[in-house]
């Protein structure tokens, strides 16, 4: 699982106020190397949770070169190709292959295997 893909997840379960983001859980993460689009990673400036991309990279031992904050800076970083050199290594690169995802609010884990999440809730969960 990709850091994009985590910072798109949240806990779904019923009278989950506060699911997002998902504490990670790693006990295996590799980086694989993909092409660098940069235009690509400007437009997902735009869309993600920036502190949360940020801290997960951080707890998986990466991202140290991003800024805490963007707010009111995309535009200028957007044209800063070392900053969507390091922003494409944490979203497009480092992947998640087993571990879980916890949810912040209820302690809940979803497990993550051969890198694919599974948020599927149990019955008394919907």
């Amino acid at each position: 699982m990709k850091l994009l893909t985590h910072n798109l997840l949240t806990c779904n379960i019923k009278g989950v106020k506060n699911g997002f983001p998902l504490k990670i859980d790693a006990t295996e993460v590799v980086v694989k190397e993909s092409d660098f689009n940069p235009d690509f990673i400007a437009r997902m400036i735009h869309k993600i949770e920036w502190k949360a991309l940020v801290s997960a990279a951080q707890n998986l031992g990466h991202g140290k070169s991003l800024p805490e904050d963007i707010s009111g800076r995309e535009k200028e970083l957007c044209e800063n190709e070392e900053f969507l050199k390091d922003t494409h290594h944490v979203l497009m690169e480092i992947e998640i292959m087993e571990g879980n995802l916890i949810c912040p609010e209820t302690g809940r884990k979803f497990p993550i295997s051969k890198g694919i999440p599974n948020m599927l809730l149990k019955e008394d969960e919907i």
